[in-house]
């Protein structure tokens, strides 16, 4: 058998070479763009939206947990159905219907809460009908505790779809509103997104909602 001459191998070894750096054709596909451990992404299209009160509450022996994916990163909170269950059933009923989706948190307080669940942004909207679990006088809001939110105005306990999470130790607030859960998985995320609001209690950056859903055990 013939030998490969010298030049030939380095021929062949030469272009091996120049494929290997080449790779191919080299992808032009660029990362998105982070901000604050968040992607940036544009504030979604304000919008009113309404759903029917839901009329039956949930299961007492089953486990219902939210996840709600941001581009911030996502966080799980289980609902508590015995101390609110006209609330915990009107937030199951509002995630399997995407009415959580595609919205912002549009208060965000430094050091105190997040709060989110308006698709209008404005901190003026809901589902179009309100329920009432009245909080017990032992009522806490600590840390990584989800509630309802509601006007001074309201009866204690009233909510809609505006929901708050807790992101200090305590937050030193009234019995007044419907305690909803607690997060149990991703309470780093619900930090972070504590830390993009100014003194105006505004967000400085776009905190999107992007899917919720529910898992039932």
């Amino acid at each position: 058998m013939t030998r490969p001459s010298t030049f030939a191998l380095a021929g062949a070894l030469l272009l091996v070479g120049l494929l290997a750096g080449c790779g191919g054709k080299k992808s032009t596909t660029s990362s998105a763009q982070t901000q604050n451990g968040c992607t940036v992404v544009d504030a979604p299209a304000a919008e009113t939206r309404t759903e029917p009160k839901p009329k039956l509450p949930l299961a007492k022996t089953k486990v219902y947990d939210v996840t709600m994916v941001t581009n911030c990163g996502s966080f799980t909170f289980q609902l508590d159905q015995a101390q609110s269950p006209n609330a915990a059933a009107s937030v199951v009923s509002l995630v399997d219907k995407g009415f959580f989706d595609k919205t912002i948190f549009h208060r965000i307080v430094p050091g105190f809460v997040i709060q989110g669940g308006d698709p209008t942004g404005t901190g003026a909207g809901g589902p179009g009908y309100t329920t009432i679990d009245t909080p017990p006088p032992t009522a806490a809001y600590t840390h990584g505790v989800v509630a309802m939110a509601k006007t001074a105005a309201q009866p204690a306990g009233t909510a809609g779809s505006q929901f708050f999470i807790v992101t200090v130790r305590d937050a030193g607030l009234p019995p007044d509103y419907a305690i909803v859960g607690k997060v149990t998985k991703g309470l780093a995320v619900v930090d972070q997104i504590g830390t993009l609001g100014n003194a105006a209690q505004q967000p400085t950056q776009v905190v999107e909602i992007e899917q919720a859903t529910v898992k039932v055990s």
